[in-house]
């Protein structure tokens, strides 16, 4: 009899009632249970919890009873909360919110900290953030069912709809874009599917990679919208997961001489299947990055762009572990990237360089007067760098490339600063002096977007650069001055309007990345020369190579990545509102709060980064040898100058800060790397040093808080760490600022 009683026991639980799949979700985060703690407690793969709670699949007896019993029992703990109802009475079956559904307006609108031409702090701003950037951003996104192949755009879910939506700027939902900019594509229990922005799940019918891509051009409705005017919509773009990849006939990961070469082979039974269908692949090959197309016809283009994590695409470096996310994870770290900066084109780097061009396109259509129909102009659009590239000048030139030939330098010669542009970032350090060795505490202070903040509002060259002997110095005018600004005294400098006296033995020159004295002339940026003034000192240029076709092209650049990191900061609970402690408070492991945001952010802040680093990229072997062209010469935003004009406001102004301080505080920086400062303190928080005054800062000094250019806490030591590690690596300046972080010390050169 028994044995019938556990028969009907498991009939009854095969068809135990579950709540709705968003119920489920939320019942487990309630509880603040993980997947990965689900899933091993049914033994199960986390795959399947995913797709029960996504409402893909449903669990099945013996886990089913399991599964249930579980979901009971946190029901009870955690009763869902009824929602309220409407003015106009309550709507049935409303949709579940999927991701990038709200637009929310911002408390306050972001304080910044703009800065003149001439790089003096002027009276702060507050600009408004575009609301399509603010989109919202919840902890998770969910899985719902796969739609119709038939209808790609048609979805279970209305909300997935609208969440597309979202990526649209200001004006509407594009019909073309409407699943949103990118699909990860996966393969579970025997089907594709493509997880889009959203929370939508496609259906892939395709069978063949060639099949996919003209499946994803005609059905998918995926790509962006154009950032600017006369730019162009962004190419969808595909991430293929592992299972995709085998699928495909795509190796999982990629061989030592595959990597090497950055490619698969050519000969590649897909290249062959691509090439027979008439698609072409770009001069890099079919690599991490791969971009597939036809030649446009018309306005039409015909390209769609390949993300292959496994092959390294996703940098761990920059993209954390991003890499390691499942699909419908991965697609909300990457949407969130794409919806508020642009859909990656490649590295961070490039895709930092694409959105400069996508900002300020080089060309733009034209009427033709005699027929009537469009054409591109034959000038460069107002504001942009142009189609073209523009040679450096000399001085600005990297050791090995081909504008130096014409000068005939001897072999092995090092140029020194009277020859070449050093405008790098600082690295910098000084013993310490006995009282600083009385107190107790290392603080280091990080710069939130430190080359962001350098590049807004910075005048920059657009055009060729204009040789001139002996100018007269234009603080507005882009260019490289050389200039012997060796009688610069920092013992005695301007600090606004008056004169102060600093111990210059404890400063680092503003001049040189290593912080020394200048000891004759040398070549600066605009910036740098302009700075040596605002400390009240004459400078006189002997020559000059300036660029009179100028403007701010990196404003909206800056603009965009601005907002980016603002909003997403805010989704993780830092916002621009907060008082000194509790923005330090906030800050405490913010990332933990939303690891997947955690990982837009680390993407963020290597866009900034990486875009300015790339105008100066090197060759990279493609066996070039010295004194010839490498590739990267060949784009129009290969531009040096604006790397080191960039590099050079940035340093400028960590200096001017310092400079406020010292003459404020009396107290002077024992390090710098970068954009990350160390003073020796009495007490471990950056309010153990930083003034403030009824809340307020100093004035031009440092300021607590996530807008760019303001300043975070980076860490601290003690003040025995430091010097116990100065000794035992025998170097008294050895930089602290390296390894104020976490302690961890190494002597090798960790800068940019």
């Amino acid at each position: 009899m028994s044995e019938l009683f556990d028969a009907v026991d498991a009939l009854v639980a095969s068809r135990a009632t579950l709540p709705p799949p968003a119920e489920r979700k939320r019942l487990r985060s309630a509880h603040g249970l993980t997947i990965d703690e689900v899933a091993g407690a049914l033994k199960v793969r986390r795959a399947t919890v995913s797709g029960w709670e996504s409402g893909k699949t449903e669990p099945r007896p013996p886990e089913r009873d399991a599964y249930a019993r579980l979901l009971d029992k946190l029901s009870e703990l955690y009763p869902a909360t009824p929602a309220p109802a409407a003015e106009d009475g309550p709507t049935p079956d409303a949709p579940v919110p999927a991701t990038f559904t709200g637009v929310p307006a911002p408390a306050e609108p972001h304080p910044t900290e703009p800065i003149s031409s001439a790089g003096v702090v002027s009276e702060p701003v507050k600009p408004q953030v575009p609301a399509a950037d603010l989109v919202d951003a919840p902890a998770a996104a969910p899985r719902p069912a796969s739609t119709s192949t038939t209808r790609p755009s048609t979805s279970r879910r209305p909300s997935a709809r609208k969440a597309a939506a979202a990526n649209t700027p200001a004006g509407g939902t594009d019909p073309r874009f409407e699943n949103g900019p990118l699909a990860v594509v996966d393969v579970e229990d025997g089907k594709v599917l493509a997880y889009c922005v959203g929370g939508l799940v496609l259906d892939v019918p395709a069978k063949s990679l060639p099949s996919l891509v003209e499946w994803t051009l005609r059905e998918a409705k995926l790509g962006q919208p154009k950032l600017s005017g006369p730019g162009r919509p962004a190419d969808p773009l595909l991430v293929l997961t592992e299972a995709a990849l085998e699928r495909y006939g795509l190796p999982v990961t990629l061989t030592a001489e595959e990597k090497d070469a950055g490619r698969i082979p050519e000969g590649h039974k897909v290249i062959k299947q691509l090439t027979r269908a008439d698609w072409k692949l770009t001069k890099r090959g079919f690599g991490p990055w791969a971009r597939i197309y036809r030649p446009a016809k018309g306005s039409e283009r015909q390209c769609v762009q390949l993300c292959i994590p496994s092959w390294n695409a996703l940098d761990p470096r920059f993209w954390d572990h991003a890499a390691e996310l499942p699909p419908a994870e991965l697609t909300r770290v990457l949407g969130t990237y794409a919806t508020r900066v642009m859909t990656p084109r490649g590295s961070t780097a490039v895709t930092s360089l694409e959105l400069m061009t996508a900002l300020h396109p080089p060309t733009h259509a034209v009427r033709d007067e005699e027929t009537g129909a469009l054409r591109q102009a034959d000038t460069k659009t107002p504001g942009s760098l142009g189609s073209d590239p523009v040679d450096c000048a000399p001085p600005e030139a990297p050791n090995g490339h081909p504008v130096l030939n014409a000068l005939n330098l001897p072999r092995f010669h090092v140029r020194g600063p009277s020859e070449m542009l050093f405008e790098e970032v600082y690295d910098w350090a000084r013993p310490m002096t006995d009282a600083e060795c009385t107190l107790r505490y290392l603080v280091g202070l990080d710069v939130n977007m430190a080359f962001g903040a350098g590049a807004n509002g910075l005048n920059v060259g657009l055009g060729e650069p204009t040789h001139v002997k002996n100018p007269v110095f234009d603080p507005k005018l882009p260019g490289s001055w050389l200039v012997d600004l060796s009688h610069v005294d920092l013992s005695h400098v301007k600090a606004g309007k008056e004169w102060v006296a600093l111990d210059g033995n404890l400063l680092p020159s503003p001049f040189t990345p290593k912080g020394d004295h200048p000891t004759g002339p040398a070549w600066y940026a605009t910036p740098t020369v302009a700075y040596a003034q605002e400390l009240g000192y004459d400078v006189t240029p002997t020559e000059a190579y300036v660029r009179y076709d100028n403007g701010r092209y990196l404003d909206g650049w800056y603009t965009r990545l601005r907002d980016a990191y603002l909003a997403t900061m805010a989704d993780l609970g830092v916002t621009t509102d907060l008082s000194p402690e509790d923005f330090l408070t906030a800050m405490d492991g913010y990332k933990n709060r939303d690891p997947e945001l955690g990982i837009v952010i680390t993407a963020i802040k290597a866009t900034a980064k990486g875009g300015i680093g790339k105008l100066r990229e090197r060759p990279r072997g493609e066996g070039w040898r010295s004194g010839e062209r490498w590739r990267a010469l060949d784009r129009p935003t290969w531009r040096p100058d604006i790397r080191a004009a960039v590099i050079s406001r940035t340093r400028i102004n960590l200096h001017r800060k310092i400079v406020k301080h010292a003459a404020h505080t009396g107290q002077y920086p024992i390090a710098i790397m970068s954009d990350c400062v160390v003073y020796a303190a009495n007490g471990p928080s950056p309010l153990d040093f930083v003034p403030y005054r009824d809340g307020k800062p100093l004035p031009g000094g440092f300021k607590l808080g996530i807008n760019p250019g303001l300043v975070k806490h980076e860490g601290t030591q003690t003040v025995l760490w430091g010097e116990e590690v100065r000794e035992k690596f025998d170097a008294p300046e050895l930089n602290l600022a390296r390894s104020i972080k976490d302690g961890t010390v190494s002597t090798a050169d960790n800068g940019e």
